[in-house]
């Protein structure tokens, strides 16, 4: 089922995730429409609480990433109970967008490397080392868990160029071919 995604102003956005156990109720069906509700949306990630639940889940599909030619290099999971254990490298910006935040993009910057502990969708344990696009789009998904969103990620200059596409989000004017789901109730 495609699951309507929480706009910017909402308040699960800014929740630190809790930690769910395998038990969590209906968690295989709630992994499978996150997954239908971000490629629907054509993203290459969702994190639960873009689909308005405070818990710490994420799915990603950077495969799109990548050239044609080179999407055996991307990656797709899901992430239950994520923590970044390290992140190292190179600092390096790249302009990313959010399907919470339709239709604005900014570059951030992220270090080009990520140490993550996760479980996957059986609960088995990983401790797996990204680079590059997929430790963004990682790093993207987890802040969302964080309660982060990237626009605090944004240079000041850029969050003040924002302001006003942001203040209208928050009383509910945002357009997107996926269903939105406001902070004041509106769909």
């Amino acid at each position: 089922m495609i699951l309507p995604v929480y706009v910017y102003g909402h308040p699960v956005l800014k929740k630190e995730c809790e930690d769910i156990d395998k038990d969590y109720p209906e968690l295989e069906k709630f992994i499978s429409d996150m997954w239908e509700t971000m490629r629907h949306a054509k993203g290459v990630g969702i994190a639960a609480p873009q689909v308005g639940k405070a818990i710490r889940i994420f799915v990603i599909d950077s495969t799109p990433m990548y050239p044609e030619d080179e999407q055996d290099k991307g990656v797709k999971k899901v992430f239950i109970n994520a923590t970044i254990e390290e992140e190292w490298g190179k600092e390096w910006a790249y302009e990313e967008g959010c399907l919470s935040i339709p239709g604005i993009n900014g570059d951030v910057v992220r270090p080009s490397n990520i140490k993550i502990h996760y479980y996957d969708e059986n609960f088995k344990e990983h401790v797996e080392e990204y680079d590059g696009m997929n430790a963004r789009v990682i790093q993207h998904e987890y802040d969302h868990v964080e309660g982060v969103l990237f626009t605090e990620h944004l240079k000041p200059l850029k969050r003040r160029m924002l302001k006003n596409k942001l203040a209208a989000m928050i009383k509910g004017k945002a357009a997107a071919h996926y269903k939105l789901r406001f902070a004041n109730g509106r769909m």
